[in-house]
């Protein structure tokens, strides 16, 4: 019998080789190309050749495809002017061949705890980018979003998850706006104990997400897995509906809460979906 393959324990560039049709690599802009952050090193962070960001152009199943994956071993994912720029770039680039009729697929890799601090409103502006060219790729092809593990996916890179056609998790990822930690400090430990890891992933592990519908395959941490309910997802094409439509049905959801601590079994009531 094979063993299970690790998905979360490849490095973004694998993740992204992987996906990719055997042969069909091909970075854009990587480690020799040299562009870099030029605003880490003044604060004493020692930049990464690529940001952090891998780009790559290749085939699904033979269709063309470009894949966005976030390292997330490089200051733990999070999205810089340049990281940012190279994601954004590549999502239009790839809405563009789309509308001179090249057919081209958008994977992304989201491993991210959102803006870099270090780089302030450039990140801020460059997640703002990333969010629009998703809006605009998703009319044309399916944006497919993949949160595996173990960095998880926060801040504003938790709304282009929201935003992505589908989004496929694991039992490792985790998915929210705040950070466990950025919850304690603001609304104190009373309110989200960020050393409780059966509280977190009970509220926004993959397991939770997928339950009431915020994700839409949950899968485990299997290459096999992965790569299979992306081309699920690649061949089914365009969905009826984006999630990011149906905000409404959110807000009524938000209006039934009654302020109470909420923990993962009354998430699950509150957003039960019928079938999971």
């Amino acid at each position: 019998m094979n063993k299970r393959q690790s998905f979360i324990e490849l490095s973004a560039r694998a993740r992204a080789r992987l996906l990719l049709d055997e042969g069909s690599f091909r970075e854009l802009l990587g480690p020799f190309d040299q562009i870099e952050s030029p605003w880490l090193e003044p604060q004493g962070i020692t930049p990464q050749s690529d940001d952090g960001m891998v780009i790559a152009k290749g085939t699904i199943n033979g269709k063309p495809t470009v894949i966005a994956a976030i390292e997330g071993n490089f200051q733990g994912g999070s999205m810089g002017e340049v990281s940012g720029a190279k994601m954004a770039s590549a999502i239009e680039l790839a809405a563009e061949d789309n509308r001179q009729g090249k057919t081209t697929q958008v994977v992304l890799i989201l491993e991210t705890g959102g803006v870099r601090l270090q780089e302030a409103n450039l990140g801020l502006a460059a997640i703002a980018d990333i969010h629009a060219a998703i809006v605009d790729a998703r009319r044309y092809v399916p944006v497919i979003g993949v949160i595996a593990g173990t960095v998880g996916c926060f801040g504003g890179m938790s709304i282009a998850a929201g935003l992505c056609s589908k989004l496929i998790v694991t039992r490792e990822a985790r998915l929210g706006l705040n950070g466990p930690q950025v919850i304690e400090q603001e609304a104190g430990i009373s309110e989200y104990d960020s050393r409780d890891r059966p509280f977190i992933w009970s509220m926004t592990g993959g397991d939770v997400r997928a339950h009431t519908g915020f994700a839409d395959k949950f899968v485990t941490d299997s290459q096999a897995e992965i790569i299979s309910a992306v081309n699920t997802f690649i061949d089914e094409g365009l969905p009826t509906s984006n999630r990011s439509d149906r905000y409404s049905d959110y807000l009524n959801k938000f209006a039934q809460y009654d302020g109470q601590q909420i923990d993962g079994q009354s998430v699950k009531a509150l957003f039960q979906q019928e079938e999971c």
